[in-house]
């Protein structure tokens, strides 16, 4: 069913806030973070494009952006930079990411026109923020087990998702491997997130559905979304949010697809972790 209505051009990077029991989204081109609260829809314009966060506490939020990290404040909607990231490359943004269980918050850049190789995932722990992959086009996927001891990531154009061995505080500890291998069947990995069972539920783009995969990589089911461009998942409980996009869609798809953009939720699917706290 529709979550929310207000159609996106690219809808990512939702986070259910465990705290404020609140749903946060980004609308990537539009410059827009979005939510819901007691008092209705809610929207927050920025001067840069936005697309990923992090929740600190109750009021403030980590948000990955153009020029890098800042920090929000929901009750003011000020945003103040934090920690500068590729701030002096006009042609990049931020993409996917996602907050790990050690504290520390991993998210993607990429070339505005998704030039190939111009994309990078990074991770801010504890006050540092370090490269740790480099010459990818579109990063997304990144999540996390309940256990902590790997991280997922992707990039998009490969068709295929890695796993990461972590170490004692979260960082790569070996070279990624691939957990999965979409290429056969012509499918497009997105935004991911893993829920309390260990289970990976991978937003496909272009294939308007969510698909989860056991710890050992083998297909178990999937979830319709009610759009094509499926862009992100999270978990509230047992509830799973989709996010999606109208972008790359022409007059006819959009006609054939109305709530391409929107956010969708679907109740009773499985049980998500609460998302994790960045320690700044």
């Amino acid at each position: 069913m529709i979550f929310d209505a207000r159609p996106c051009d690219l809808g990512e990077g939702p986070l259910w806030h465990p705290l404020r029991k609140q749903l946060f989204w980004f609308d990537i081109l539009n410059r827009k973070l979005m939510s819901v609260d007691a008092s209705g829809p809610r929207d927050w314009g920025f001067a840069q494009m936005v697309s990923a966060a992090g929740w600190i506490d109750h009021d403030r939020l980590l948000i990955a952006g153009e020029d890098g990290l800042s920090l929000f404040d929901i009750e003011t909607g000020v945003l103040t930079p934090y920690r500068a990231v590729e701030a002096d490359r006009p042609d990049t943004r931020s993409n996917d990411g996602r907050a790990d269980p050690f504290g520390g918050f991993w998210f993607g850049t990429m070339g505005k026109q998704a030039q190939p190789g111009q994309g990078a995932i990074y991770r801010y722990y504890r006050g540092e923020v370090r490269q740790i992959y480099a010459d990818l086009t579109i990063p997304n996927a990144i999540c996390f087990p309940p256990q902590g001891n790997f991280a997922h990531f992707c990039d998009t154009v490969t068709g295929c998702v890695m796993k990461v061995a972590l170490d004692v505080d979260g960082w790569p500890r070996a070279a990624p491997e691939v957990f999965l291998d979409l290429r056969a069947e012509g499918l497009h990995p997105d935004g991911a997130v893993v829920d309390a069972a260990g289970v990976l539920w991978l937003a496909q783009w272009g294939a308007g559905r969510v698909a989860a995969y056991g710890p050992d990589g083998g297909f178990l089911r999937a979830v319709a979304i009610g759009a094509p461009h499926s862009s992100c998942p999270a978990f509230a409980g047992e509830r799973l949010f989709c996010t999606t996009a109208r972008q790359g869609m022409s007059p006819d798809q959009l006609a054939t697809h109305p709530d391409a953009g929107k956010v969708f939720c679907s109740d009773a699917i499985a049980l998500g972790q609460p998302e994790h706290q960045v320690i700044l």
